[in-house]
């Protein structure tokens, strides 16, 4: 893949020639260069690294009061979620009793 050196955008070949689809600049090809570059075919894809989750199929459960108006159970699973974008963690409970579900606030 080669970028234009004037604009930035990607860049074709037309022959032994780059050419900038967006300011119509022209480049000689490099066939040192072109063959240090990496096609997809050289690369290796062992798929989406597992990530293990520390508490799936947990049977702990910790002293947390149930929100739900008819329930008052004090045992609850928690779990850890990664919050879009990564920046933070937030932590689910589920109540034993009723299964009423409610984040840490």
């Amino acid at each position: 893949m080669q970028f234009c050196d004037e604009c930035g955008s990607m860049m074709h070949t037309e022959g032994d020639t780059w050419v900038c689809r967006s300011c119509e600049n022209k480049e000689s090809r490099d066939s040192q260069a072109e063959a240090a570059m990496t096609t997809q075919d050289g690369q290796r894809d062992d798929g989406t690294p597992a990530v293990a989750d520390a508490t799936q199929g947990s049977t702990e459960t910790m002293q947390e009061s149930c929100p739900a108006d008819d329930c008052d159970s004090n045992r609850a699973y928690s779990e850890i979620m990664p919050k879009p974008g990564g920046s933070y963690e937030v932590r689910l409970f589920t109540c034993v009793e009723c299964g009423h579900k409610w984040r840490e606030s």
